[in-house]
């Protein structure tokens, strides 16, 4: 199966690949790694590349994708490419300059996708997390349903082709769904999804609104201090995953990523070595059985790496909701 075909319909008419490209990297990596890995993906096959303006890395990327463009290997529109909204900028005034800061720094003239990171606010500056005295975040307060509508002027200014969220829970997205004078409804919502948090219930919920859920650590963490909880169980050594890696003679991490493609989930994954990153190609190249579906849906146990535990107790926190 030739993966670049492999695509979903969004509820606004665009496609997205099944697969991308996690471009996040510890802080101190980052540059380096979007440098030297993002040509080879594009090299490999993959299509759909996730980034952030949290992540520090676009301009690396941008350079990346020039190039890949500029040697043949690929045109703009065969690569997908997504951008975030970072949480400094969630006012409705600073979207678009946000937006505007990413493709520059991209080199492009639009995204495929922004996504709004959180549905929480920082107060906004040129840092990331500004900090009190006392070394805790600041937060500002801001109604995500004005960032929304600010998103959606940037859709119909041609600056994206589509826009969603990230990091919401049901609650928050039937806000946005039900707001008053809804122009566009978000095609995508971007979470944590892996087997250990299956995400069942919210994946039901954004299918029965045609959003599609989008899986980050969908082979569980990498351990970022300040985000993540390390005492949780390693995903990959799961001895279930192992055993039907075995039978189909793949990797524990090809288990976890075709299973969220037969679930209808788009699921982003991440190498930091050559081998890796060609190796997750080969999720086209097997099928889970039922039976492999079951025993995996039987993993859950919503275990999240991803806590944002410094945002608990603040407005508008995902993460308290059941889902």
């Amino acid at each position: 199966m030739d993966p670049k075909s492999q695509r979903v319909k969004l509820n606004d008419g665009h496609f997205i690949p099944v697969l991308g490209f996690g471009t996040y990297a510890p802080p101190e990596v980052a540059k380096k790694e979007a440098l030297e890995f993002t040509p080879f993906t594009i090299e490999v096959g993959f299509r759909h590349i996730d980034c952030a303006h949290a992540y520090q890395n676009e301009e690396e990327i941008g350079q990346a994708i020039q190039s890949k463009i500029a040697d043949g290997t690929v045109k703009r529109e065969d690569i997908f490419c997504t951008s975030k909204l970072w949480l400094t900028s969630l006012r409705p005034e600073l979207v678009r300059p946000a937006l505007e800061k990413s493709l520059k720094n991209l080199q492009l003239d639009y995204v495929d996708l922004y996504i709004m990171h959180y549905p929480m606010a920082l107060k906004p500056g040129e840092e990331l997390s500004r900090k009190d005295e006392n070394g805790k975040l600041i937060f500002d307060s801001v109604d995500f349903c004005r960032t929304w509508e600010a998103l959606e002027k940037c859709k119909d200014a041609g600056l994206t082709k589509s826009i969603g969220v990230s990091n919401f829970n049901h609650k928050q997205l039937e806000k946005i769904l039900n707001k008053l004078g809804l122009k566009y409804k978000p095609v995508c919502n971007q979470v944590e999804c892996h087997p250990y948090l299956n995400q069942s219930k919210l994946l039901d919920f954004c299918k029965s609104h045609e959003i599609v859920l989008v899986a980050y650590a969908a082979l569980g963490s990498q351990r970022v201090k300040e985000w993540v909880n390390p005492n949780h169980p390693v995903l990959l050594e799961d001895p279930v995953l192992s055993a039907i890696a075995q039978k189909h003679k793949k990797t524990a991490a090809l288990v976890a990523l075709r299973y969220q493609i037969q679930r209808g989930v788009v699921v982003l994954a991440k190498g930091n070595n050559k081998k890796w990153i060609k190796e997750n190609m080969q999720v086209f190249d097997f099928e889970l059985t039922p039976e492999d579906m079951k025993a995996v849906d039987g993993l859950n146990r919503n275990i999240r790496y991803y806590e944002f535990h410094v945002g608990a107790g603040q407005p508008g926190y995902p993460f308290s909701e059941e889902y």
